[in-house]
């Protein structure tokens, strides 16, 4: 497998989604901000300049919305592990760096949130 020493690049991607431990929170969608870095050997799709070959960034941020319009979570940690798992399902990456900010969870503080960072192999353990 080709190492992940090439990072695509979606930031401030801001989803809607209905997210939160408290009854108020799961009333109304509130918006969250990934930044995502998605690992691939760019190679092939640099010397063929075809989208076939790349990964489309567009495919991936719609997956990611959709996930917002259509599923409900309490916690950022399992929405996190959620797209990571997905992303990979999905695509032929190789190693993922995924940071989801929730803007007005703490008043005092202009967002919180959670940076994971996952390689294909962690999911290979758990027969994925």
């Amino acid at each position: 497998m080709p190492n992940a020493t090439d990072w695509i690049l979606i930031e401030q991607l801001e989803i809607g989604m209905i997210i939160g431990v408290h009854a108020w929170e799961q009333r109304a969608p509130r918006p969250l901000l990934l930044d995502l870095e998605l690992g691939i050997d760019i190679r092939a799709a640099a010397a063929s300049d075809r989208l076939r070959d790349a990964i489309n960034y567009r495919e991936v941020a719609d997956q990611i919305l959709e996930l917002g319009r259509t599923r409900r979570f309490q916690l950022l940690e399992t929405l996190a592990e959620t797209i990571a798992r997905q992303l990979f399902e999905h695509f032929p990456i190789t190693a993922l760096k995924l940071r989801i900010g929730k803007p007005g969870a703490v008043t005092e503080a202009k967002t919180v949130g959670v940076r994971i960072e996952r390689r294909r192999e962690d999911y290979a353990v758990c027969g994925r």
